[in-house]
């Protein structure tokens, strides 16, 4: 019995600090200390995302040992990636950002989200990052026919049209675009099924064609 109720304890003390910090913005808060205390990098670059940002440095580690830092934390929406934009990126001063969200928005991980609530999110976080001296770099969503934790919920022509949008933004305010869709996608608008191993996040090989795509836009964003 006192097992039972410590461990429910645990859980709940668990559960009240998440929604206290609904954002994660303790995650990368020791990080962020120590690279500001390394100084200044006129070649850093903030990836911020989601897990499949976050798992880009499990597959690919070496990819993240120079000037390139990963703000990925998966699970997250745009809203939370909102919030933690300035400690997560801006107060790092980099020379570029990568904004790489929107999936989970679609798969409603933090509630139902239009793509112009998406959209909303991620036209601030780019303003807030292009009023800084950061030049903004704006991904594609991957592609994904159904989201496995959430089946049903036919997420690919929202993620063609959320991509649309995506690209006319970065167009209308001279951004780069980096489409990682187009190489990636399949017939029926999902992920090619090498780069996948459950139709949404990608393996190695996936990050294998998304590394030279993203690091030539990065140096050609930097050069500007």
């Amino acid at each position: 019995m006192r097992l039972t109720i410590c461990l429910f304890m645990a859980l709940f003390i668990g559960t009240v600090a998440q929604a206290q910090d609904w954002p994660n913005l303790g995650r990368f808060r020791e990080a962020n200390e120590k690279l500001q205390a390394e100084g200044a990098d006129p070649a850093r670059v903030v990836f911020m995302g989601n897990s499949i940002t976050e798992n880009w440095i499990r597959f690919h580690p070496q990819f993240f040992n120079g000037s390139y830092v990963n703000r990925g934390i998966s699970g997250q929406t745009t809203p939370q990636m909102l919030i933690r934009f300035r400690p997560d990126v801006v107060n790092l001063n980099p020379a570029a950002v990568v904004i790489f969200a929107g999936t989970n928005d679609i798969a409603g991980n933090t509630g139902p989200s239009t793509l112009e609530m998406i959209m909303d999110n991620i036209k601030s976080m780019a303003d807030i990052a292009n009023n800084n001296g950061i030049k903004v770099l704006l991904c594609s969503v991957l592609p994904a026919f159904d989201y496995p934790w959430k089946p049903g919920l036919e997420p690919a022509p929202k993620i063609a049209a959320l991509n649309e949008m995506i690209e006319a933004y970065a167009k209308e305010k001279k951004f780069t675009y980096v489409d990682f869709y187009s190489p990636m996608v399949d017939g029926r608008k999902g992920l090619k099924i090498e780069y996948t191993e459950d139709g949404v996040h990608p393996n190695t090989d996936g990050y294998d064609v998304m590394e030279p795509i993203i690091d030539r836009q990065i140096k050609k964003a930097l050069k500007r």
